[in-house]
């Protein structure tokens, strides 16, 4: 049984290292997938039992992934293999392109994710029931996988349904790619999506991705979040926590990075700041976030069982366990933006050690 199941992508990273893309001769590879690598961090950090739910071609690539899923302790046994054709007509495993970025020279990403097996996925291709009833505490998916083909988000809304009904919290990440929507509706389509499924959720993770008429349309300055995240709480009647990262880029090595989050009881609660945050690697940081918030919103006080009939978010949610969330949240995604890779390589001592304002002195 699995206390956090995921529902997404998990694609073959390949990083040319300090290097470019277009100028590369060799690539470390690694997985990850906005959905996934929550799931990752909070088994690998946080020693909690998770899962993910994807589809993947079954071919020496697919075989990769699944060896690279295993490695990272996440329960491959909810993957769909799907036939492969020999060359991918009709599905294929997704593939990603990073470039870290240096200076003033951004990040970039070069996705090549079109006809994989998970967005071939339709409604009624997973026994959600079968899923849930084991009795997983948490369920998280986002706006990538919605994102990947006009079926997903029909698979997204059936899942987050499903969890709902069997009393598992449900969270969404709306994690906007304008790349997902080109040719397909663009960030108006994909604000539709957004708003259609975080009415499904209890948490709301990168809720100022919903603030505007659409992805982007706004750039919410550190005074206008509290406003920001009030908006988005008028949209979304049934969340229970909206949170969100704060970011600022000098330089592609140099972020000032911080959070904050709103709920019903406690109204806007603001996260750690950790200004002048030296980067190597920005990539998944944002999905690190949700997985420090969501172990600290399972395990309040620290007690991985919580207490008793609590699995997760209420009503009586209070400023402390918020601010809590909102500091394991910050810390583990400061921490995974010091290595290379989508996926953390924290651990649970690292991220403590840093919310009680550890120094990077040497440790031996």
């Amino acid at each position: 049984m699995s206390d956090v199941v995921a529902l997404g992508e998990v694609m073959l990273r390949f990083d040319p290292g300090e290097g470019r893309i277009r100028t590369a001769r060799t690539f470390q590879v690694w997985e990850g997938g906005g959905e996934y690598n929550v799931v990752r961090g909070l088994r690998r950090c946080f020693g909690l039992r998770t899962a993910v739910v994807t589809a993947l071609a079954d071919n020496q690539v697919g075989r990769l992934v699944e060896d690279l899923i295993l490695q990272g302790g996440v329960d491959a046994s909810l993957i769909r293999w799907v036939p492969d054709d020999g060359i991918g007509r009709t599905a294929r495993n997704g593939l990603n392109f990073v470039e870290r970025g240096y200076g003033i020279r951004g990040a970039v990403g070069v996705s090549d994710r079109a006809n994989t097996a998970v967005s071939k996925l339709r409604k009624g291709d997973v026994d959600w029931d079968a899923v849930f009833s084991p009795g997983p505490r948490w369920f998280h998916t986002g706006g990538v996988f919605a994102g990947l083909s006009d079926t997903t988000v029909d698979v997204a809304e059936e899942a987050m349904a499903a969890a709902r009904r069997h009393g598992v919290t449900v969270s969404y990440d709306p994690n906007h790619r304008p790349s997902l929507w080109a040719g397909r509706g663009g960030a108006d389509a994909a604000r539709e999506v957004d708003l259609r499924l975080a009415r499904h959720a209890d948490v709301v993770v990168g809720a100022l991705g919903l603030a505007g008429p659409y992805p982007g349309a706004v750039r919410v300055t550190a005074n206008e979040v509290p406003d920001a995240l009030v908006e988005v709480a008028a949209l979304l009647p049934r969340a229970e926590v909206l949170a969100t990262t704060l970011r600022d880029v000098p330089s592609a090595g140099v972020n000032h990075w911080s959070s904050a989050a709103w709920s019903p009881r406690t109204g806007f609660v603001r996260g750690p700041q950790l200004p002048g945050l030296h980067v190597l690697d920005r990539i998944g940081s944002g999905d690190a976030f949700a997985a420090g918030l969501i172990y600290a919103l399972l395990t309040p006080g620290g007690d991985q069982t919580g207490p008793a009939g609590r699995a997760a978010p209420a009503a009586d949610l209070d400023t402390a366990e918020l601010s809590r969330a909102l500091a394991y949240g910050t810390a583990h995604g400061a921490l995974t933006m010091t290595t290379p890779g989508d996926v953390s390589m924290a651990s649970l001592a690292e991220v403590e050690a840093l919310m009680a304002g550890g120094s990077a002195a040497v440790r031996r």
